[in-house]
C-alpha cells in the first residue's frame, strides 16, 4: 500500500502522517515503514544538536498502523467513519530513534472485531526493538464523533 492508499483511509496528513508505506498485510499482522529524516519539523525543537524522534510519535506511528490493520479488515467508509486512538499501555523506550533511521512498525491484534480493536505494536529500526506498546482503538461514525 502506497502513501496515496493510506491517505485515502488516514485523515492525518503532513506533518502528522508518520505512516510511508504498508510493506506486508494479511488476516493476523501488518508491517509499514516511516522513513526518518532531519527535515522533519519535531527535530528543530527535539533536541537541537543532537536530535531524537519523540517516543510518543513513534507510538503514534504504531497506532496508525494499527488502524490501517483495523481499517482494512472491516468494511470501514472514511466518508462516514473515522478511528480513534483510545488508549495505551504497556509502552516502552528502548533506543532513540534518530534521523536516517528506517521505522519498521509491526503491529498484530489482540482483539478484533466490532467497533473496539486491542492491538499491540513494535517499532524497529535495523531489527532491534526500538518502542513498543499495546493500544485500543475505536472505529465510529463521523457524526457520533462530534
Amino acid at each position: 500500500m502506497d502513501i496515496r492508499a493510506i491517505q485515502e483511509i488516514l485523515p492525518h496528513r503532513y506533518p502528522f502522517l508518520l505512516v510511508d508505506r504498508v510493506l506486508e498485510h494479511d488476516n493476523d499482522h501488518i508491517v509499514a515503514r516511516k522513513c526518518v529524516t532531519v527535515n522533519e519539523p519535531f527535530f528543530a525543537g527535539h533536541f537541537p544538536g543532537h536530535p531524537v524522534m519523540p517516543g510518543v510519535l513513534i507510538i503514534e506511528a504504531l497506532a496508525q498502523t494499527g488502524a490501517l490493520f483495523a481499517c482494512k479488515a472491516v468494511s470501514f467508509d472514511p466518508a462516514k467513519q473515522v478511528i480513534y486512538f483510545m488508549a495505551i499501555d504497556k509502552a516502552k523506550f528502548r533506543k532513540p530513534v534518530v534521523p536516517g533511521d528506517e521505522l519498521r512498525l509491526e503491529v498484530v491484534p489482540l482483539r478484533r472485531g466490532g467497533s473496539i480493536w486491542k492491538m499491540r505494536g513494535e517499532a524497529k529500526v535495523d531489527g532491534r526493538v526500538v518502542a513498543e506498546a499495546e493500544f485500543l482503538a475505536s472505529i465510529v461514525a463521523r457524526d457520533a464523533a462530534r
